[in-house]
């Protein structure tokens, strides 16, 4: 079975976390060949949580794929919905960096979200003036 397990809160999360993804690596008729878990390695290194496509294979093989994939870069697996394959594999690297990155979005969420109310108050002000 998998390297790395996650548990169900953890999964929802990186499911809607990956809906906008598109698929990075591309598993075709050949297979799982090396070179694509190079690349896979590679993607997973790079962004963490990746979403996989392959084509031309039956479900049971693209079960088999997960499983190799997982067992092999040490990833866990988080859906495989039809064609596409999602895992996810921390990046120590990137950890160590995510707190400040989480805490400017956050304040720059915040800034957005207060501006966007500061705009409907004024445009329901001046609407109730008009009136």
């Amino acid at each position: 079975m998998a390297a790395l397990t996650i548990d169900s809160d953890q999964r929802r999360a990186l499911r809607a976390q990956a809906h906008h993804l598109k698929p990075v690596v591309m598993i075709a008729s050949k297979g799982l060949t090396p070179a694509v878990l190079a690349e896979i390695d590679r993607a997973l290194t790079a962004h963490e949580l990746i979403k996989i496509r392959v084509t031309g294979a039956e479900r049971d093989i693209r079960a088999q794929y997960l499983e190799t994939i997982c067992d092999t870069l040490d990833c866990a697996p988080v859906q495989l919905l039809g064609n596409l394959l999602l895992v996810w594999r921390p990046n120590p690297e990137k950890r160590a960096e995510t707190p400040r990155a989480s805490r400017a979005k956050t304040a720059d969420n915040n800034n957005a979200a207060a501006f966007v109310r500061r705009a409907r108050r004024q445009a329901l002000t001046k609407k109730r003036n008009h009136s």
